[in-house]
Parts: C-alpha cells; structure tokens; sequence
C-alpha cells in the first residue's frame, strides 16, 4: 500500500470520528460506530489506529494544525496593539471550537491511550502553535521581557482548556446553575477569550 493511500484511509476515519463527535458523546464513540462511517471493516481500522484515543488525537492534531495556519496569518501583520492581538488571538479560537471542546473534556484519555508515536505527532503540532504565539509576542510586542513573554504562554495555554466549558452552557446546565441559585453571567467563547488574553497582556 503507497503512503498515499495509508494518509488518505486515516484521514477517512479521522473524518468520520469528527462527524461523529458533534453529535455523540466521546464516551459513546467506538471503533465500530467509526467504521460504519467509513467504506471499510472494523478490523481494517487497526491497520492504522490502535485505539479509538488514536483516532481522536489525530483529529486534535489536524485541528492544531489548522488553529496553526490562523496564527500565522496574525505574525504575518506587520504591527498589532495588545488590543488588536487578543481580539485576533479570541477569534482564531472562536473558530476552533472542536479544538477547544476536544482539549477541554477528553485530552488527558486521549494521551494515556495513544501510542508515544501518535502523541509525539501531536506535540509537534502543539510546540508548533506555542512558537507561533511566542514570535507574536516577540516581533509586536517589544516591550516585553522573554519572563512575561514565557508567563503569558503558561497562562494562555492552560486557559484555553476551560473556555469551552464556560461558553457552551446546556440547558441542563442552566437549570441546575437556577436551582443551586447560582447567579452566571453567559459570555460567548469570543468573548471569554477576549478578556482573558487582555488580562494577561495587561491591557
């Protein structure tokens, strides 16, 4: 079998996870509900991922590498304010929110039961995206000092882990927040986002 044919086989499960996941949980996700979205057995899925964890990592990993693609388009301007930075960082991410829902509820699964060869592919994806927002800082924000620029990138990375949870509220969720009087203020994912990177730039 050509490399050819093997990437275009992954990437027909890994599409079929994805459509999977918007509307079933990732609990109730197996390898044989992925392969009857595909044009192949479940035993052929083995060929190229151990466990479903696999699979939903590579799903993590092409969405990194999309969220990569939207960073490099903010380095590519040739001057930002803080302002405009968080505002274009909070929208990258606004637009990733299969990446923000995956990181937030199932990451720590998916990399136990993963393979090291298919969580080092990921990392590479992840280290990726770290530099990219590290030689943002760098190149707009000279006035920063590499112990803020590296206090910002363990801040915001962590941060993004709990976006999703506090913009996509159920109506479970609303319900049970009225019955335990818990009064909630509802923000968009944009906007927890945007107030969280201002508040780590100090503007």
């Amino acid at each position: 079998m050509s490399r050819e044919t093997a990437d275009n086989r992954k990437e027909e499960i890994i599409n079929a996870c994805e459509k999977l996941y918007k509307n079933t949980s990732f609990n109730e996700i197996s390898i044989k509900l992925i392969s009857e979205k595909t044009t192949f057995s479940r035993p052929s899925i083995y060929n190229y991922f151990n466990t479903k964890e696999e699979i939903f990592l590579a799903l993590v990993t092409r969405e990194y590498d999309r969220w990569i693609v939207d960073l490099n388009n903010i380095y590519s301007s040739r001057k930002m304010s803080k302002k405009n930075f968080a505002n274009r960082l909070a929208h990258s991410l606004e637009n990733r929110i299969n990446l923000l829902k995956l990181i937030s509820v199932n990451m720590y699964d998916m990399e136990e039961n993963s393979s090291v060869e298919c969580v080092t592919e990921f990392k590479v994806s992840y280290g990726k995206s770290i530099e990219i927002v590290r030689n943002c800082l760098i190149k707009f924000f000279k006035e920063m000092t590499n112990k803020e620029i590296e206090k910002f990138i363990y801040t915001f990375f962590p941060f993004m882990i709990g976006i999703y949870p506090y913009a996509v509220v159920t109506d479970k969720k609303k319900e049970a927040m009225k019955k335990a009087n818990i009064h909630y203020e509802y923000y968009s994912l944009y906007e927890i986002a945007n107030m969280g990177i201002k508040k780590m730039l100090g503007v």
